[in-house]
């Protein structure tokens, strides 16, 4: 279904050689039909995508741009947009495909905007994106020259958003594999840069993640880490009991100092919060593109400070560390 032989090829000449004597099985597992009743339905959707070459790859916008409209008559368009419909819901973006706006539930590109002053330049590096989701992050990563961008993400949905548009993008150095951080070989330094954005919360084991995190890198590599906080001081930590804005699996919702305590205990170095900023119904909302419920459902309707729970509404900060030489 998807070629990944030039990444391998990539890998090749690079410390994470060592992946791929396991890689290309692990990702051929992961892609087997039984993991998912819908991957049959997704690859039909994507081999019904018309075939067409974009005027235009413009990929450091806000909304990458791939193609106008111009590019595609009307029967072409109607056939782009059934299949990416069928891709729902888009939760990353937002895209343009050839005029096609698609509105995800997340505008990512507010995201980059706060991160992007701060961290290291991205030219010529390698970067491991873990929870990368449709790769959006990685397309914006590209555009900034990033050598190598691999996202990792286990849901399949998301891999078929991307590999929709890499149809018409090409790959530009963007892979994103059906795989978790755990897949990957423990003690393989091979990364320059490394993002963990809105994964942190949802690992039982916070710690576990972030030893993992330092191990991917290489020597003075950067990691770029981005989850909820709580406002507060050294060790303060909310656990939530149940929920969390509806979501069941969050654990761990520290606050700034007790964060950059636990990257400290971890082994990372010049630790530095760079931004805190609240996650509104503005940025995170329903679409067109993402028709199930969002945070403005998930906040109490008369006090928005709240969730529905009663926890402190959701607040987000991104940590900039290295992993020492």
């Amino acid at each position: 279904m998807i070629d990944y032989r030039p990444l391998y090829a990539a890998l090749a000449e690079t410390p994470a050689t060592d992946w791929l004597e396991t890689l290309p099985d692990q990702v051929e597992a992961r892609l087997h039909p039984a993991r998912h009743g819908d991957l049959t339905r997704w690859a039909k959707a994507l081999a019904s995508l018309p075939e067409a070459v974009p005027s235009t790859v413009e990929l450091d916008r806000p909304r990458p741009r791939i193609g106008r409209a111009a590019d595609l008559d009307g029967k072409q368009r109607a056939r782009l947009e059934g299949a990416l419909r069928e891709l729902h819901p888009w939760r990353k973006g937002p895209f343009e495909l050839f005029g096609l706006h698609i509105d995800s539930e997340w505008r990512s590109d507010w995201k980059w905007a706060r991160l992007e002053p701060h961290i290291a330049p991205l030219a010529g590096r390698r970067v491991l994106d873990v929870g990368s989701g449709n790769g959006y992050y990685g397309w914006r990563m590209i555009a900034r020259g990033a050598a190598l961008v691999v996202g990792i993400d286990p849901t399949l949905l998301h891999l078929m958003q991307y590999q929709a548009v890499r149809r018409y993008a090409g790959h530009q150095g963007l892979f994103v594999l059906p795989l978790a951080l755990e897949d990957l070989p423990e003690k393989l330094p091979a990364w320059d840069s490394l993002f963990s954005m809105g994964v942190l919360y949802h690992r039982r084991s916070p710690f576990d993640h972030l030893l993992r995190l330092r191990e991917a890198l290489r020597p003075g590599g950067e990691l770029v880490l981005e989850t909820l906080v709580i406002d507060g001081g050294r060790g303060e930590v909310l656990v939530p009991d149940g929920r969390y804005a509806r979501m069941r699996n969050v654990w761990f919702i520290p606050s700034v100092p007790e964060l950059e305590a636990w990257l400290a205990r971890c082994g990372f170095r010049h630790i530095r919060c760079v931004d805190v900023s609240p996650t509104t119904p503005d940025e995170q909302r329903s679409t067109d593109w993402m028709r199930f419920e969002s945070l403005d459902r998930c906040l109490d309707p008369e006090d928005p400070s709240l969730t529905v729970e009663g926890h402190p509404a959701p607040r987000r900060a991104i940590l900039l560390a290295e992993r020492p030489d």
